[in-house]
């Protein structure tokens, strides 16, 4: 198998349904989604032990999940069935309500950071925050599946919980931005 195929040499590139520019808005859209993939596995490498297990193995699923995401985004005439599904985007959101009991209570904004694993998932959600706004740029110019920017959406929500619990099991605090307002509350609170 070779890895090259010397068809991208002038800038287009093949996705599913046509061939468009390397720069096309799908392109960057997915390729930034693939930069996710890749600082999600990195982070998975700073994951020791059994205190990690169930995250790690959410990890690996979302990985799977990140390639779909980029598969549906390659559709240029959406005409194949999509993958990504409403059930992935609820998937995220059980976690992160269960993560967010795990986690300390949370006023002010924090600092990227903590742990090693912690900051490198925090790269995760700040790279997926910038695919989410090239997918809202997509969208706006051709049809997409929407549920892949809800998904996106909510995995930089998943992100910040995850960096949260993991500094928790470990023991290393959040450091709050020391010029925060009082920015989250419980549910009923003013």
């Amino acid at each position: 198998m070779k890895l090259y195929t010397r068809t991208g040499d002038k800038g287009k590139t093949s996705l599913i349904g046509g061939r468009v520019d390397k720069d096309h808005l799908r392109v960057e859209a997915y390729g930034t989604l693939d930069e996710v993939n890749s600082f999600v596995g990195q982070a998975m490498t700073l994951l020791d032990g059994e205190a990690f297990q169930d995250i790690y193995a959410e990890l690996q699923k979302i990985q799977h999940e990140l390639f779909d995401c980029g598969g549906d985004l390659a559709i240029v005439n959406g005409k194949l069935p999509y993958k990504v599904t409403a059930e992935m985007v609820t998937f995220l959101e059980e976690r992160i309500d269960a993560y967010i009991k795990e986690a300390p209570p949370l006023e002010k904004f924090i600092l990227p950071g903590g742990s090693k694993a912690a900051a490198a998932i925090h790269v995760a959600r700040t790279v997926t925050r910038r695919a989410e706004r090239c997918i809202v740029s997509l969208s706006k110019a051709e049809p997409i599946n929407d549920i892949v920017l809800q998904y996106v959406n909510r995995l930089s929500d998943y992100f910040f919980a995850v960096a949260r619990v993991i500094n928790a099991r470990l023991g290393v605090p959040d450091v709050e931005y020391e010029r925060s307002a009082i920015v989250f509350r419980e549910k009923g609170e003013q």
